[in-house]
């Protein structure tokens, strides 16, 4: 090959990966409809699907112009959507993202609908405009590295419609916005997503759906197909979903793509949570029919194959980039009943601010669809979760039925939620779940016993000197029943009266070695909150705890009981005493009995010692 050729070639294949790197619109934007020239009467089409793939056109004709309805600087277009099908059933959960054309320009996205029960199918369009600004931000390292490596097999496989192309841009700020609903007037609101949810009882739904909804989603069983290789063929008016857990269990947003350009996708013209840079899976979604209805229309969805990752989700759009998805988090969830074992498996979106609550959702749906579980089954958890570069979060408790309406299922997903909130909510690091493990044992009866009483066989003691505490226990039902808890007085123990505490486990969570210090920061880092989780207490054990009248200094995730006076001096002359704390109480010693049930109370003794 000639030399001046092969520079030629060199020359090419250069400019070729410089434009796969650079962000969309570096060499213009899509022919867009300037809204400036937006008049009442115009005539437009808009482009939706109401069953299966086929992308339908559908006429419509702009209303006006209503100024900073979203927001500041934030107009929308009113459109009505002619036709005997958007007669039928208005503006459709699902149309979020359907673009919008005057005269084959793109004017841009119908994102908000007018009110409920309307004779007439009048919706809100996003400007384009305000799309295209998502233009403005950088896409994380992690992103643009997996946009340049799936460019060339993206764009091969991409189809962009011949009415409207347009580059646009999916690159995301590394700071999270409020999730606020797009529209916040009485009359105009967000056309709702819809939720697309398979393999979710109606049990776990009732529990959780408020959630849901505080999204600005209607939840709608939907189901999952098969992958297929014409799932990432998108075009301007398919639908995609977001998903949020695949697997055994699934819930995605569904949403309709606004415009595709090479790798690269914008759609649903308002947010679906507003928090900025993300990394979420994109599939492709069917329509399997359009639900009309008087109230609120929907679209009925399946899922398919992954075909992205949603890369910035903002007040005035979503955008992402075609090819592999990003890393989920792995859920094992195996439910141990009478009946034998039920294993579920899933994965759950890495989100700081939806894992947490995705995960109890799981668990409860696993817990939920047994046959073996019922109002009066105690549930016991086992489990870890499993954090890149520290040692894994253990998930050890037990759960009982009570009177309250509340299952005890519903309490054990909390319990997990809180500890997942725990994690991402501390303030050092953005922590890599990297698999969480779930066993719960579903045992027979209603375990659950109150503290009714306690007494010590004798008042004074000496240091060093061993003696019984007996606790009077009711059970849920029953005959009462005395339980011992054997303790020796610490050889150490200073003399006078002292505070003897036989409690449950929360009690001692809560007041003895409290947590709550720890969300201000003052620990060297994750690895030592995960151990201060870790060393929780249990509420299946009874406890006692012998506290004495002597400061206690936290420092860090470590105790030192019993502080010189000295030492207190000194940091209280210090204006920032950095990650030490004071307490006025020194745990002198403690002591627990496994009761294989829910303990609950607490009784405070006091004792003297010689």
């Amino acid at each position: 090959m000639p030399s001046a050729f092969r520079r030629l070639c060199l020359l090419i294949l250069t400019v070729a990966a410089l434009a796969c790197a650079l962000p969309a619109f570096a060499g213009g934007g899509p022919e867009t409809f300037p809204l400036s020239e937006v008049k009442p009467g115009m005539a437009g089409v808009m482009y939706t699907i109401f069953q299966g793939d086929r992308i339908q056109k559908v006429d419509v004709q702009v209303i006006g112009v209503l100024p900073d309805a979203l927001g500041p600087k934030q107009d929308v277009i009113l459109v009505k959507l002619l036709g005997p099908q958007a007669a039928e059933t208005g503006v459709v959960a699902g149309m979020s993202g359907s673009p919008v054309y005057i005269d084959g320009k793109l004017l841009g996205a119908l994102s908000v609908k007018l009110g409920a029960f309307t004779k007439e199918a009048i919706g809100g369009v996003t400007p384009i405009r305000d799309m295209l600004q998502v233009a403005q931000y950088r896409s994380p390292a992690s992103v643009q590295n997996a946009s340049a490596a799936t460019a060339a097999r993206s764009h091969a496989a991409v189809s962009t419609s011949t009415a409207a192309p347009g580059p646009i841009a999916a690159v995301p700020s590394a700071s999270f916005a409020q999730p606020v609903a797009v529209g916040g007037g009485q009359f105009l609101v967000p056309i709702e997503t819809p939720l697309i949810t398979a393999g979710l009882y109606p049990q776990a739904l009732g529990w959780f759906n408020k959630q849901f909804s505080s999204w600005g989603m209607a939840t709608m069983a939907g189901g999952t197909a098969p992958a297929s290789p014409s799932d990432s063929k998108i075009q301007p008016g398919d639908m995609v979903s977001i998903d949020l857990i695949r697997g055994d269990l699934s819930v995605s947003a569904g949403c309709t793509v606004t415009a595709v350009e090479g790798n690269r996708i914008l759609a649903c013209g308002h947010p679906l949570f507003g928090f900025g840079a993300v990394q979420m899976p994109i599939s492709a979604a069917h329509v399997v029919m359009t639900l009309a209805s008087a109230q609120s229309s929907t679209k009925v969805i399946t899922t398919g194959g992954v075909i992205g990752t949603l890369t910035q989700d903002r007040q005035t759009a979503i955008s992402g980039v075609l090819g592999a998805g990003p890393p989920m988090v792995p859920v094992n969830l195996t439910l141990d009943t009478p009946d034998g074992e039920n294993k579920y498996h899933f994965e759950v979106v890495q989100s700081p601010q939806l894992t947490a609550q995705l995960v109890a959702t799981a668990a409860y749906n696993g817990i939920t669809g047994s046959a073996a579980y019922d109002q009066s089954t105690t549930l016991q958890l086992e489990g870890n979760i499993d954090l890149k570069g520290h040692a894994p979060v253990r998930l050890e408790d037990l759960f009982a039925p009570t009177d309250q309406s509340t299952p005890a299922g519903f309490f054990l997903a909390t319990s997990v939620e809180s500890d997942f909130a725990q994690i991402y909510s501390n303030p050092y690091e953005l922590p890599q779940i990297e698999r969480v493990d779930l066993t719960v044992k579903a045992l027979p009866d209603r375990r659950w016993a109150m503290i009714d009483d306690a007494w010590v066989e004798k008042s004074e003691v000496h240091p060093g000197e061993s003696v019984n505490v007996r606790v009077l226990l009711r059970p849920y039902r029953g005959e009462p029943f005395i339980q011992q808890i054997p303790i020796t007085i610490p050889q150490q123990t200073a003399r006078g009266t002292l505070e003897l505490v036989v409690s449950d486990a929360a009690f001692l969570n809560r007041n003895v070695e409290s947590l709550a210090y720890t969300s201000q920061g003052q620990l060297p880092g994750l690895g030592e909150l995960i151990n201060l989780i870790n060393r929780e207490r249990h509420n299946d054990h009874l406890y006692a705890t012998l506290l004495q009248p002597t400061p206690t200094m936290l420092v860090e995730d470590k105790e030192l009981p019993n502080v010189p006076l000295s030492t207190i001096n000194v940091l209280d002359q210090r204006q920032n005493p950095g990650s030490a704390r004071l307490l006025w109480e020194s745990t002198a010693g403690e002591w627990s009995v496994d009761m294989h049930q829910v303990i609950a109370g607490q009784r405070m003794l006091t004792i003297t010692v010689k």
